[in-house]
């Protein structure tokens, strides 16, 4: 959940996620589907809080997590709640934008979470006081790196190399966004797309969502042990913009 880019394609979208942990964290439960609160999910599931970092909904909502808001923060143990779990609470709802902005995030640890549904792509930022909401071009390919472990000269040269990278694919695949995330870069392993910090830290996983007109697949690289997951979901209803 710290590194997450978004493409719109002629059939969708593609929203991919590496999610960099330290080493001693659980290995992730694969993609399944879960009912919550009425609304079908597929996502998966961290087994040490039981949330998780990125789902789809088959009402055609999607979202992503990454850790910290604005600049990297000192954690003020102990929080209310996981951020993964105030997630979760958030796309298990009818309407994703709305349940961000309702939501209590008293004593929860800074976030940002990527939203989107069809024509709607915002930037949902907790910085630990505020919130704040920016609507972002749905229309555009971007790239975000998490606050925390990303300084703002990284995160310039990260944007960089997806621009590079973009213009040799303008019209990507499902392959060609994680031939991305596993080998983009040019600096070196601390700060690669794909990134490893002394065996300590390191990108555990990659999930690329693809949603199509109809329906949308979750394809699921587990780096730890070496598995690839698939996961379908066939939309129920796609939401109505808000006028």
């Amino acid at each position: 959940m710290c590194t997450v880019t978004f493409i719109p394609t002629t059939s969708g979208v593609l929203i991919t996620s590496n999610r960099d942990e330290k080493i001693q964290r659980s290995v992730a439960l694969p993609p399944m589907f879960y009912q919550l609160n009425g609304i079908g999910l597929v996502y998966p599931k961290d087994p040490d809080a039981a949330g998780t970092w990125i789902a789809m909904q088959d009402a055609g909502q999607f979202g992503v997590l990454l850790n910290g808001a604005f600049q990297k923060h000192e954690p003020a143990y102990p929080y209310n709640r996981s951020r993964g779990l105030v997630f979760l609470d958030i796309v298990a709802s009818a309407d994703m934008d709305t349940a961000f902005r309702e939501i209590d995030l008293g004593n929860i640890e800074p976030f940002t979470i990527i939203l989107f549904r069809p024509g709607s792509l915002t930037v949902n930022r907790w910085d630990g006081l505020q919130k704040l909401v920016q609507p972002v071009p749905a229309d555009q390919p971007h790239i975000w790196s998490s606050a925390t472990l990303y300084d703002e000269a990284m995160v310039r040269e990260r944007e960089e190399w997806f621009r590079d990278w973009k213009s040799l694919y303008p019209n990507p695949n499902v392959s060609n966004i994680l031939d991305f995330h596993l080998f983009g870069g040019k600096s070196n392993d601390f700060n690669n797309i794909r990134m490893n910090r002394h065996g300590q830290l390191l990108t555990v996983s990659i999930t690329c969502i693809e949603a199509g007109e109809n329906g949308a697949a979750m394809h699921y690289t587990d780096l730890q042990n070496g598995e690839k997951h698939h996961a379908a979901i066939t939309y129920k209803t796609v939401p109505q913009l808000h006028s």
